[in-house]
C-alpha cells in the first residue's frame, strides 16, 4: 500500500467512514478519563493482551495483526468474552493490517499498541539507552504510528513497556520522556487526528510512584513530553485475595487525584491455576472507580502459563478454565456505573516537575531531556520520507464472519455456533452482551454472549449462543427500553 500524505490520509479516513461501517467511536482523553467523543461518556478498558506465539511468533513477515484468519478466530472469542480493548506488543509497519484491524473494529474492540518491538534497533536498551535512541529507532516508532493512525479503533500508543526497573540505567526515565515527546509532536504535526501516548510500568515497589511522577508532571519548556495515560503491569492479586491484601488499596491512594487515565496495562497473577479472576469486580467497583479498568495478561497460552485460550493449531483452539472464569467475572461488571465522568479528576490540575516529587534517592530527579539524534528534528518536522516503507492502514469491509477453527471447551466438548457479530452500530463490545445492527431502522439489539463456555463446575455445557434468539434477549431489551442500561448500550 502506498504512502499517503497527511491531507490524503485525513480525506481517506473521512471517505472510509462513510462507506465502511465503523463499530467504534473515536476516543479522547478528558482529565483522568478516556471519553467517547460522540457521547462524552467515560470509557473503561475491559481488555486482554494479544501476542500469539509470544516473542518468537513475531518476525518481519508476520505479526499478530497480519493474519486475518487468526484475527477472525480470536476476535470471535474475545467478543464472546466481553473484551473491548486488545493490547498488541510487537508490530511491523511494512505488513498489511487492514483486515485484522477491520475485524476488531467490527467486533467493537479497540487496539492499544506498543511502538517498540523485540528486534534490534526497535527498542530502547535499558542498560544503555543513549546507544539505541537513534534516527533509525525514531523512524521505526513513527512508522508504527503512521501504519495505524487511520483506524478509528486505535486507542493509543505505549512509548515503552517496563523499561524503567531495577536493572535500568539511571538516565532511562529521561529517554522515555523524550520518546513520549517525539511521538506526541509527530502526531500533532502529521496525524489525521489526536492520538494518546502513554507508558506501561513495571510494578516495582520503590520505583512505581517515582516513574509516575517523573513521566506525568508538566514541563514549561517541553509541552509534548508529559505522558497522556499511565499503564501499570500489576500481578499482586493472586488466587482469592482482597482489596487490602493485594495492595489495591495502596494503589488507589498512590494515584488519587490523577489528572490522566491510569489503568492496569497487564494483570492476572498465575500463582494459582485456574485463575478465577476474583479481582475483576473490585477493579471495576466503586473502590477503584478512579482507575480506568485494565487488560488481562494474556489471550493465548504460552510457555509462561498466562493464557485463557490454548492455540493448538491454526485451525483448532481450546478454551481453558481461565476463559470461563474470566467470562463470568467480566459479565458481572456494572458498565452503567462506570460511564459517568469523574468530575473531580476531570478538573485535577497537572503537577509541575520538581525534584521534590521524587521519593527515592536513586531515581532520576532532573528533567534535562536528551536532544534528538542528528536528523531527528527534521524527521519530526518533515515526516518520514519515501525511503521508509509503511503500509498506511484503512478500514475494509469485513465479509468473513464464520469461525475458521474448531473450538473445544476445557472438558473437550466441541463448541459450535460461533461467529463474528459485526456491530456496525457505532458502539463497543460489552461483557455479557453482543450488539447486532439492523440497517433498516438503524438500531442495535443486544443478545447474551456466553458462547459455548462450560460453567465453572466440571459439567460440560453446550453452546448457549443462539444468534440473538434466546430468551435472555427479551429481558435485555426490556431493560434497554426501561433505561436501565440504555445510557450505556446506546451510545
Amino acid at each position: 500500500m502506498a504512502r499517503l500524505s497527511v491531507k490524503g490520509a485525513a480525506l481517506l479516513t473521512t471517505s472510509l467512514l462513510s462507506g465502511v461501517a465503523s463499530a467504534v467511536e473515536y476516543l479522547s482523553i478528558n482529565g483522568s478519563n478516556f471519553v467517547v467523543d460522540a457521547t462524552s461518556k467515560r470509557f473503561d478498558l475491559i481488555g486482554i493482551t494479544y501476542q500469539p506465539g509470544g516473542s518468537s511468533g513475531f518476525s518481519s513477515t508476520a505479526d499478530p495483526l497480519s493474519d486475518p484468519d487468526s484475527c477472525l478466530r480470536d476476535a470471535i472469542m474475545m467478543q464472546q468474552l466481553g473484551v473491548n480493548t486488545v493490547r498488541v506488543y510487537n508490530l511491523d509497519a511494512d505488513l498489511d493490517h487492514d483486515q485484522c484491524a477491520s475485524i476488531f473494529n467490527a467486533a467493537g474492540i479497540y487496539m492499544l499498541l506498543d511502538v517498540n518491538s523485540g528486534l534490534y534497533g526497535q527498542y530502547i536498551d535499558r542498560s544503555d539507552p543513549s546507544s539505541t535512541y537513534t534516527l533509525d529507532y525514531m523512524e521505526h516508532i513513527f512508522s508504527i504510528v503512521e501504519a495505524f493512525w487511520n483506524y478509528p479503533n486505535l486507542l493509543g500508543f505505549f512509548a515503552g513497556n517496563e523499561i524503567i526497573n531495577e536493572d535500568s540505567d539511571e538516565s532511562v526515565p529521561m529517554y522515555i520522556r523524550a520518546i513520549v515527546r517525539d511521538l506526541k509532536e509527530y502526531i500533532a504535526l502529521h496525524a489525521p487526528r489526536s492520538i494518546g501516548v502513554g507508558y506501561s510500568a513495571a510494578d516495582v515497589a520503590d520505583m512505581l510512584t517515582d516513574t509516575w511522577a517523573y513521566l506525568g508532571c508538566e514541563l514549561d519548556n517541553s509541552t509534548y513530553s508529559k505522558m497522556d495515560f499511565f499503564g501499570l503491569n500489576d500481578y499482586e492479586w493472586c488466587g482469592d485475595s482482597s482489596y487490602t491484601e493485594s495492595g489495591y488499596d495502596t494503589l488507589v491512594t498512590d494515584f488519587a487525584g490523577t489528572d490522566i487515565p491510569v489503568f492496569f496495562s497487564e494483570y492476572g497473577c498465575n500463582n494459582v491455576r485456574p485463575r478465577t479472576f476474583t479481582n475483576v469486580p473490585v477493579l471495576y467497583g466503586d473502590e477503584m472507580a478512579e482507575l480506568s479498568g485494565g487488560l488481562v495478561y494474556e489471550y493465548s497460552e504460552e510457555t509462561s502459563g498466562y493464557g485463557v485460550i490454548a492455540i493448538n493449531s491454526s485451525t483448532e483452539i481450546t478454551l481453558l478454565q481461565d476463559y470461563n472464569y474470566l467470562q463470568q467475572q467480566l459479565a458481572s461488571i456494572d458498565v452503567s456505573a462506570r460511564t459517568e465522568l469523574n468530575s473531580t479528576a476531570e478538573s485535577a490540575a497537572a503537577t509541575s516537575c520538581a525534584a521534590s516529587l521524587i521519593s527515592e534517592s536513586s531515581f532520576l530527579a532532573n528533567w534535562d531531556l536528551p536532544d534528538r539524534p542528528s536528523g531527528g528534528d527534521d524527521l519530526v518536522t518533515s515526516g518520514l520520507g519515501s525511503s521508509v516503507t509503511v503500509s498506511v492502514g484503512s478500514l475494509v469491509s469485513v465479509t468473513a464472519t464464520t469461525m475458521p477453527a474448531t473450538v473445544y471447551n476445557y472438558t473437550g466438548a466441541e463448541v459450535t455456533g460461533l461467529a463474528l457479530v459485526s456491530l456496525g452500530c457505532a458502539d463497543v463490545n460489552y461483557p455479557g452482551l453482543i450488539a447486532t445492527y439492523t440497517a433498516s431502522d438503524e438500531t442495535c439489539t443486544y443478545a447474551t454472549s456466553t458462547a459455548g463456555a462450560a460453567s465453572s463446575s466440571d459439567s460440560a455445557a453446550g453452546p448457549r449462543f443462539t444468534g440473538g434468539n434466546d430468551a435472555g434477549v427479551v429481558a435485555m431489551m426490556a431493560a434497554l427500553l426501561s433505561g436501565v442500561v440504555a445510557g450505556v448500550m446506546l451510545l
